[in-house]
């Protein structure tokens, strides 16, 4: 079950759209937290192909930002949560600065990201913590 949340983010364009939340065990080992962010919807599909292909193995949260931005964003922290928790982030976000500042926290705080649809180098469009 999805359910809608109505608390926002630091500013007013980032909230939580949808938390949901599974067992402590599924099929495969136990759930993992992945948080998703994502721009005026650009990562609805995987987020729908991830809860019908991957039932209760997921404690998924939905990030969205969906107001419009400016082109260029001198305080991109300012739109992301004060703390990260999760087992894995997956970056949808289309502003270049928010994806920067994603990568440079998860690498910070030793969260892997996913940022498959980056047209970076592929040694930037997964960032795993150093072992």
């Amino acid at each position: 079950m999805i359910v809608q949340l109505a608390q926002s983010l630091e500013k007013p364009q980032g909230k939580v759209i949808r938390s949901k939340s599974m067992s402590d065990e599924c099929c495969h080992g136990p759930v993992q937290r992945v948080v998703v962010f994502q721009e005026r919807g650009s990562g609805e599909k995987k987020i729908a192909g991830i809860e019908q292909y991957a039932p209760g193995c997921f404690e998924l949260e939905v990030i969205s930002l969906d107001e419009a931005l400016p082109s260029l964003i001198d305080e991109p922290e300012e739109y992301f949560p004060a703390a990260l928790q999760a087992d894995l982030v997956l970056d949808f976000l289309r502003h270049p600065d928010l994806s920067a500042e994603l990568l440079r926290r998860c690498t910070e705080e030793k969260i892997p990201l996913v940022a498959s649809t980056k047209k970076y180098p592929a040694s930037l469009q997964v960032a795993t913590p150093p072992i």
